[in-house]
């Protein structure tokens, strides 16, 4: 059983990892025996991540590189590939959010998070891909997101790249599964991260911040989820267990899909 879930010998690169869901997978893959590797589109957030794997007693490289530039991606692959190894488990989980009413929102912006939440994830998966197929396999996973199913206020751009990337999901899956690739979707529900701090702060008068009760509210397990509880599942994907999973969303939500809500 050790040995299913082991990836030992085994590069990971998780796209974004410097801090909260990335590094929460990343961190869970070292412990399970994999090379880490993580990008990030700025030194600063890369040294960042650098100084908390440090903390953690994990060996981690990380790199600057913009997913949604081609050549960068191109480049930094035959980076990892040299310095470290072919990647055998890619985690696409950088991404971004705007928050803002469609009908306000410039369509530059809504173009900015297609490229960086949908387009920059097609970016890497077609380098890693050829690869795989040499080698005979590999495990590809996309951060997908409840507004792959849901959609909700403000997020159009958000919930449109997530809902395409669900899709993206399925058809690597479609097309690439006969060279025992396996691409994967993890749904993460609502996440206590530092992004997510603020819709959890107490208001002036003591009590819960709306969007915090909201969201307890719709959730059966009564609580955010923490980055933790994403380990498992990505583990679970990322190793020999899940060899014959392909084209699956796994949503870890404490069951908010799952629940239409309470009764006023």
């Amino acid at each position: 059983m050790e040995e299913l879930f082991s990836l030992k010998g085994k590069v990971a690169w998780v796209t974004g990892a410097a801090y909260g869901i990335g590094y929460a997978i990343a961190k869970a893959y070292a412990k399970a025996g994999a090379k880490v590797v993580f990008n990030c589109s700025r030194q600063e957030t890369v040294d960042r991540g650098l100084a908390a794997y440090k903390e953690d007693g994990i060996e981690a490289r990380g790199y600057v590189c913009d997913i949604t530039d081609e050549e960068a991606v191109k480049s930094l692959l035959e980076k990892i590939e040299k310095e470290v190894g072919k990647v055998d488990i890619l985690v696409n989980n950088a991404g971004m959010i705007k928050r803002i009413p469609m009908t306000e929102m410039e369509v530059s912006e809504f173009r900015r998070v297609i490229d960086v939440d949908l387009t920059g994830a097609f970016i890497v998966s077609k380098a890693v891909i050829p690869s795989m197929i040499e080698r005979g396999g590999g495990k590809i996973i996309n951060v997908c997101s409840m507004m792959s199913e849901l959609g909700r206020e403000t997020v159009s751009a958000y919930a449109a790249a997530k809902g395409g990337l669900k899709m993206l999901t399925k058809n690597i899956a479609s097309e690439y599964g006969a060279y025992n690739i396996q691409c994967n979707g993890i749904g993460p529900g609502y996440i206590a991260t530092e992004q997510t701090a603020p819709l959890r702060e107490p208001q002036p008068d003591g009590s819960k911040h709306p969007f915090d009760s909201f969201i307890l509210a719709k959730t059966p397990a009564n609580r955010w989820g923490t980055p933790e509880d994403l380990e498992g599942p990505a583990l679970f994907l990322a190793s020999k267990a899940s060899d014959f999973v392909n084209g699956h969303i796994l949503y870890v939500d404490g069951g908010i899909l799952a629940y239409i809500g309470k009764q006023p």
